[in-house]
């Protein structure tokens, strides 16, 4: 590593105020990777038993930032896929950011701008800015992310865990009641039309003090009213996204004839969309998954609203690996986070994962946050080859 770099830290341990100047990005390694989860995963929108996703190392001066675009198989949750990933990743993002010098990773979103959306590919390469930077600066993506804050970041964060659909209401159960022994204080349960109201009072009447909620994940519209005022007696933590995935004006309408708090998810894309929902009283509660609002940068914005406007905001889960998992778990320490969020451990999805595993602190339902320099993780490189499907390495060519 460069000698700057050993100064930076040395510097930083003195209580010394000091940033290296800016970083010239060499190259960028991109991974289309494939793993099998530990069970299949179900949504109103489709069952995941294999997932695909990319990954992609950024090198400077003898440092590497990780990012994860969480872009899958199909265009259930979101119209990109890692195929479209790649594309836009390998034939636009990436060469945008060859070559440039990065001081800072706020800088890395404005250089994506001459690509309209694909917000999950972008995330990628905003991730790897906030990691290599931390590495730089002597800190750990948490320390760097929390800058801006007195208290800086939570040693440790609340989760939660999220269960898919299961074949029956007996299932759903037993599930439950095998996350609850593991130690996680929340559920999630999905459900989707048909299976929802029946399940959701069988989870509350076999386990009345959990912390439960449900996620339709845009399944239904404002003529299923009637349902949601039904659920009101179940004193759940929250319903979130009922409706439409790009909606946030028929959330504002539903929102008053529910006592059930009313959490968005989807149609939360950018800091604008999160200011048009909290303009309009379009939902008592946010979940921030950075990879669908282009990364970390514009969701410490949203952070930043949420917590100037008392509303409270947790941090949704991907089925990220380890990569994404450890930026996922920075941004959950932030101070506005109040809720638990859906970042469980590595176990809850992958036998062996691509980076260091994440655990539960089952005495209290929480994980560690890394406080290692960047991510805080060792990328696992035999693991990575095992799962690649391919590989591409992108390097400035000077003219």
């Amino acid at each position: 590593m460069p000698l700057a770099f050993f100064v930076a830290i040395a510097l930083v341990k003195a209580g010394a105020s000091y940033t290296i100047a800016s970083m010239k990005i060499e190259r960028i390694d991109l991974y289309h990777i494939s793993m099998p989860l530990v069970s299949p995963f179900g949504t109103s929108f489709g069952t995941q038993s294999q997932r695909d996703s990319l990954v992609l190392a950024l090198h400077s001066a003898g440092l590497t930032g990780w990012g994860e675009c969480v872009a899958t198989n199909d265009p259930g949750y979101s119209y990109e896929t890692a195929v479209t990933a790649w594309h836009i990743l390998s034939d636009f993002l990436i060469p945008s950011v060859l070559g440039r010098d990065l001081g800072e990773p706020e800088e890395m979103i404005g250089w994506l701008t001459a690509v309209r959306g694909h917000p999950l590919a972008k995330a990628a390469l905003d991730q790897a800015a906030w990691d290599i930077t931390s590495q730089r600066d002597g800190l750990s993506f948490a320390q760097k992310l929390a800058q801006p804050y007195p208290e800086g970041p939570k040693a440790r964060v609340n989760v939660g865990v999220s269960i898919g659909l299961q074949p029956t209401i007996a299932a759903t159960l037993q599930v439950i009641e095998e996350k609850l022994g593991e130690g996680y204080g929340r559920i999630k349960l999905k459900i989707k039309p048909g299976r929802d109201i029946e399940l959701a009072r069988a989870a509350r009447q076999a386990f009345p003090g959990v912390p439960l909620m449900l996620d339709a994940n845009s399944a239904y519209t404002l003529d299923d009213v009637a349902l949601f005022q039904a659920m009101d007696d179940l004193d759940l933590l929250m319903l979130e996204q009922p409706l439409g995935h790009e909606d946030i004006y028929d959330h504002s309408r539903l929102r008053p004839q529910i006592q059930t708090p009313l959490c968005l998810d989807e149609s939360i894309t950018s800091f604008d969309h999160a200011r048009f929902a909290q303009a309009i009283a379009a939902c008592d509660i946010i979940n921030i998954k950075p990879a669908r609002v282009s990364g970390w940068t514009e969701a410490r914005r949203i952070h930043d609203l949420g917590r100037a406007a008392g509303l409270p905001l947790w941090i949704g889960g991907m089925l990220e690996t380890g990569i994404g998992r450890a930026a996922q778990l920075a941004l959950a320490s932030l101070p506005g986070i109040t809720l638990p969020g859906d970042i469980s451990a590595t176990s809850r999805y992958y036998e062996h994962d691509i980076a260091t595993p994440f655990f539960l602190n089952a005495a209290d339902s929480t994980i560690d946050v890394p406080n290692g320099l960047g991510l805080g993780i060792e990328v696992d490189g035999a693991r990575l080859k095992e799962v690649t499907l391919r590989e591409k390495s992108f390097v400035k060519r000077e003219t």
